[in-house]
C-alpha cells in the first residue's frame, strides 16, 4: 500500500488504527475486491452473474487507482473507492458511468474530470473515521493532480421499494433548482419517475441515507434523474464535486485548503 493518512493512536482497545492509501500489489486489490462482493450482496442484494469465489471485478478495474483504508490490527481492507483519471478514462474506452449516463453536456470538462466509484465500507466501520478518510483521499486526488471535478453514483438501494430513492429525488430536485447552470446529465435507461414522485407525499419520515447527505455537505451536487441499476437494485444518482466551489471548512479538514 501507498500511505496518504494514518489515524492517531489511542488507549482505547476497541478503537481500531486505520490507515489510508492506494493499493499497490494484486492482493490488496483482490482484498478489497472480496469486500466490494461481500457488501453488495449483503447490504444491497446484488447480483454478479460473472463474479468468480466471491469477487467483484470488472474491465475498469484494471485502468483504475483503488483507495483503501485498512485496519492496523487485523491488515483487513474496511473501505475503499475506486478512482479514474481522464487519461485513463481514455485508455478504457471512457468512464464507468458512461455505461448508465449521456455524459456528452460534460465534454468541455472533460480534461478536469476524475470518476470515483465502487465504494463500499465494511458495516463495523461505518460509524468511525473510515469514510472521512476516504473523503479526504478523493480530495487529495484531485488536488494533487490538478483535476477539478469528481463524477461518481450515488446508488441508493431499491430494498425498501424505492422510499428511501423517493427521498433522494425529492432533495435532488431541490438541489437542481438551487444550481441552473450546473450541466446536467441524463440515464440511459432511468428509473420510473412516477415511482419516486407517488411515494414522495407519503413518506415525510424516511431519511436521506447517511452516505447521500454526507456528500452534499461537502459539495456534491446532484446533476440529474436516476439510472435504474438492475444488478445492483439500486437507483443511480448521478453526482458532482467542484473542488473550486468545496467549502473552504472541508477543503481544510481534506488537507488541501490554498
Amino acid at each position: 500500500m501507498r500511505e496518504l493518512l494514518r489515524t492517531q493512536s489511542s488507549e482505547k482497545r476497541d478503537e481500531p488504527g486505520l490507515v489510508l492509501g492506494f493499493a499497490t500489489t494484486a492482493e490488496e486489490i483482490e482484498a478489497l475486491q472480496r469486500l466490494r462482493f461481500n457488501v453488495y450482496t449483503q447490504d444491497m442484494g446484488a447480483v454478479f452473474p460473472e463474479a468468480i469465489d466471491g469477487i467483484d471485478k470488472d474491465k475498469f478495474d484494471a485502468f483504475c487507482d483503488h483507495l483503501m483504508v485498512c485496519d492496523t490490527r487485523t491488515q483487513q481492507v474496511v473501505g475503499t473507492y475506486r478512482v479514474m483519471s481522464p487519461e485513463q478514462a481514455k485508455q478504457a474506452g471512457g468512464y464507468y458511468s458512461e455505461s448508465e449516463f449521456d455524459l456528452r453536456n460534460l465534454a468541455q470538462i472533460r480534461h478536469l474530470l476524475s470518476e470515483c466509484g465502487r465504494s463500499c465500507t465494511h458495516a463495523d466501520y461505518r460509524g468511525g473515521p473510515a469514510i472521512m478518510m476516504l473523503w479526504t483521499g478523493l480530495a487529495q486526488y484531485l488536488h494533487i493532480n490538478n483535476y477539478r471535478y469528481m463524477l461518481g453514483c450515488a446508488s441508493v438501494s431499491l430494498a425498501d421499494g424505492g422510499t428511501q430513492a423517493a427521498e433522494v429525488w425529492r432533495a435532488a430536485q431541490l438541489e437542481m433548482e438551487k444550481t441552473p447552470d450546473l450541466p446536467r446529465i441524463h440515464p440511459l435507461e432511468a428509473y420510473p419517475l412516477e415511482k419516486l414522485e407517488a411515494m414522495t407525499a407519503s413518506n415525510d419520515k424516511v431519511k436521506i441515507p447517511p452516505l447521500i447527505k454526507g456528500y452534499l455537505k461537502i459539495g456534491a451536487r446532484i446533476c440529474g434523474e436516476p439510472a435504474w441499476d438492475k444488478n445492483f437494485n439500486a437507483a443511480d444518482f448521478p453526482i458532482i464535486i467542484d473542488l473550486q466551489c468545496m467549502d473552504a471548512r472541508y477543503r481544510k479538514h481534506f488537507g488541501i485548503e490554498a
